[in-house]
Order: C-alpha cells, then sequence, then structure tokens
C-alpha cells in the first residue's frame, strides 16, 4: 500500500458516474482530493466511512477540497452492483448487511432509506469479468503486496498462504480495477492526495481523524 505515498497519484478507473460532474484526479489538480471508497453491501462504511467523508465535504471549501465517492466490489457481487448503488443514490435504499446493521442501530427511515445523503459525486468502480485460471505469478504478486514478510515464513506456511490466496482469487468474479490499482485492503478506504497530485493517505477504516489530515494538506 505504500509504494503509492508520494507518488503521482493515479487516475480512477471509473466504470459509470452515478451522481455528480464527471471528472477525475487529473481535472482537480490544486485541490486536496478525497476518495472515499465503499461497498454498498458493506456496514461500517454506512456507519463510519462514508459519514466522515461528507463530514469533510460539509465543512470545507469546495474550491479547495473535492470529495469523491467510489464504490467497489471484491465480493458479494449480487449486492456490490451498480443498479443497488444508483438506488443509493437517487433513493437513498441501503440493501443486504447494510440494512440489517443500520435497522440494528436504528438508523434508517422508513424501513430501508438512509438517513443522510450523500451530496458529493460518486461514480461506480470498473469492474472486468476474470477469465482463465489464476496464474502462479498472479498469486505470489498477491501474497507479497497483502503478507508482510512473506518470503520470512517457512515453506510450511508459505504453501498454506499460497493455497489460500490461490482459492481467494479464483473466488473474484471480477477485478474492480480502482480497488487494485490503489492496492486497498477493503473497504471503507480513503485515499488522500494533495494540491500537486500525489498520493498522501491511503487508509484501511475509519478513524475519525480524516478532517485533520485534509487541514494538515491544506496548510501545504
Amino acid at each position: 500500500m505504500d509504494s503509492l505515498i508520494k507518488k503521482k497519484a493515479p487516475n480512477l478507473k471509473i466504470g459509470e458516474w452515478v451522481q455528480g460532474v464527471p471528472t477525475n484526479i487529473d481535472k482537480e489538480q490544486g485541490k486536496v482530493i478525497v476518495v472515499e471508497v465503499f461497498q454498498v453491501n458493506c456496514p461500517g462504511c454506512f456507519l463510519y466511512g462514508i459519514p466522515e467523508a461528507i463530514g469533510v465535504y460539509n465543512n470545507t471549501d469546495k474550491s479547495e477540497v473535492k470529495v469523491l465517492g467510489i464504490a467497489t466490489a471484491f465480493e458479494d457481487y449480487d449486492k456490490n452492483n451498480l443498479d443497488n448503488l444508483k438506488l443509493l443514490v437517487t433513493k437513498g435504499e441501503v440493501i443486504g448487511e447494510t440494512l440489517r446493521a443500520l435497522r440494528m442501530y436504528g438508523r434508517v427511515e422508513n424501513g430501508n432509506k438512509l438517513p443522510y445523503s450523500i451530496p458529493h459525486p460518486v461514480a461506480m468502480d470498473s469492474l472486468i469479468k476474470r477469465s482463465g485460471d489464476i496464474q502462479e505469478s498472479q498469486v505470489l504478486e498477491f501474497l507479497e503486496e497483502n503478507v508482510t514478510g512473506y518470503q520470512a515464513y517457512n515453506e510450511q506456511d508459505k504453501l498454506m498462504l499460497f493455497e489460500r490466496a490461490k482459492h481467494y482469487l479464483g473466488s473474484k468474479e471480477f477485478s474492480a480495477l480502482t480497488f487494485e490499482e490503489y492496492k486497498l485492503k477493503g473497504t471503507p478506504s480513503t485515499i488522500l492526495i494533495d494540491r500537486k497530485g500525489l498520493v498522501r493517505d491511503i487508509a484501511f477504516g475509519a478513524d475519525g481523524g480524516l478532517k485533520s489530515k485534509v487541514d494538515l494538506l491544506l496548510k501545504e
């Protein structure tokens, strides 16, 4: 993940913009860019990640900060799809595990509606259907990127990790291009890009510190 830090931010690989004026990293130079990456079927995204991004959107100068939402999918493809994203954006409807969790916390309205709206632009990640067998090189690349100190493991543990990774990669119906480009670990994830277009932070989860991070970049 850290390999992208302080390097030029790749443009987002967009499948479709569902809200707001289509844009991308190279079109927002001179602004601090916040990219909130979520899945429609992700309770933590709606309890923590998205509200934090909305807080930044509502409490910063729009000419200085650009907040973007990217819905991705690395699991539950029947739920994390374009149709459900459009229902979310146009009608505020939530589904699956998100709906169950928000109900548990008393945070839905009218049965299945989000109690807040997403005000910033939102797009669907570009999803490419996987085909063919998983190659050994793909598994090893995945392990190197996601398992710290993989090469230091003994051969038995390496084999176990290899088989688990191969099974995981083989179960993925689609490649989510922005998610993979930025080497994200899950959702919610937040990508922070400075005024020069350099990646400054990639964070998995939401800890309440996003606004402070943005404020620091605005002072540069």
